[in-house]
Parts: C-alpha cells; sequence; structure tokens
C-alpha cells in the first residue's frame, strides 16, 4: 500500500520521537489488527529488502543461540 495507512500514525510518532530516517512499524493484534506501516527515503526504501534479510538472520541467530543449537 502507497500512502497513509491504518498505523501511519503510529510511524510517524515512532520516527518523530526518535528523530530517524525512516522506520518500518509491524504491528500483531493490534487495535487495527495485524498490519504494517513504512516511513522511508528512497535510499533506504532501495535498500530495505537487504536490511529485512539482515534482521531475519539475526532473529534467527538469537533464537539458534537461546535454544542451545
Amino acid at each position: 500500500m502507497v500512502g497513509p495507512g491504518k498505523y501511519d500514525h503510529a510511524a510517524t510518532v515512532a520516527r518523530a520521537s526518535t528523530r530517524a530516517a525512516g522506520v518500518i512499524l509491524i504491528v500483531f493484534h493490534g487495535a487495527h489488527g495485524h498490519g504494517f506501516a513504512c516511513q522511508l527515503p528512497p535510499e533506504l526504501t532501495e535498500a530495505l529488502p537487504r536490511i529485512l534479510r539482515h534482521v531475519a538472520d539475526d532473529i534467527e541467530r538469537d533464537l539458534r543461540a537461546r535454544d542451545g543449537a
């Protein structure tokens, strides 16, 4: 979805309060159900798939370490 969505305001608050260049907000079981909001400048938008893969790899690594695998 391009443009404001159901969690755009929350993403704006997070971006402004952290003074971030961009923010990706993923919501599970929120007031408006599941959803996401993405506010990124073009250079970060282009890098988004790589960034998300990196985050997913970090999460998997942390889970394996926690579980002793």
